[in-house]
C-alpha cells in the first residue's frame, strides 16, 4: 500500500510541476506601416523566452506569447522601444527613432495622417 501512495504521490508531483509556464500579454505599441509591424514583431522574436509575437497596425496591439520563466513583458518592452517605437510606459530613444526610415515617423502628424 505504501508503494501505491508514494507511486501516486510522484505522480501528482510530476502533473504539477509539468505545467505550461507560457504567459499571454499585450502591450500598446506605436507604429504606422508594414515596416514598423516587421520590426516590433522581430525585436520581440529575438528576446529570450518569446514564442509568438504579433502586432496590429491598425489598433497598436502588440499580443505575445511568452515564457514566463525566461523573461517578462517589462523585457520585452525595453526591447520593443530599444528599436525605436515607443510603448505606453516606456519611449524610444531619440536617436534610435530619428534613425527609422521616414514613413515610420508615427510621432509626426503627417505620416499618421497617411
Amino acid at each position: 500500500m505504501k508503494k501505491i501512495a508514494v507511486i501516486v504521490m510522484m505522480l501528482f508531483a510530476y502533473v504539477s510541476f509539468g505545467q505550461n509556464k507560457n504567459a499571454k500579454g499585450s502591450l500598446e505599441v506605436n507604429g504606422v506601416c508594414q515596416m514598423c509591424k516587421d520590426r516590433i514583431e522581430k525585436a520581440c522574436i529575438k528576446t529570450k523566452g518569446v514564442k509568438s509575437a504579433i502586432w496590429n497596425v491598425k489598433t497598436h496591439e502588440l499580443k505575445v506569447i511568452f515564457d514566463e520563466r525566461k523573461t517578462n513583458l517589462d523585457s520585452i518592452e525595453s526591447s520593443v522601444a530599444a528599436v525605436g517605437h515607443d510603448t505606453k510606459n516606456l519611449k524610444a530613444p531619440d536617436d534610435v527613432y530619428n534613425s527609422l526610415h521616414a514613413c515610420c515617423f508615427y510621432r509626426d502628424k503627417e505620416v499618421q495622417d497617411d
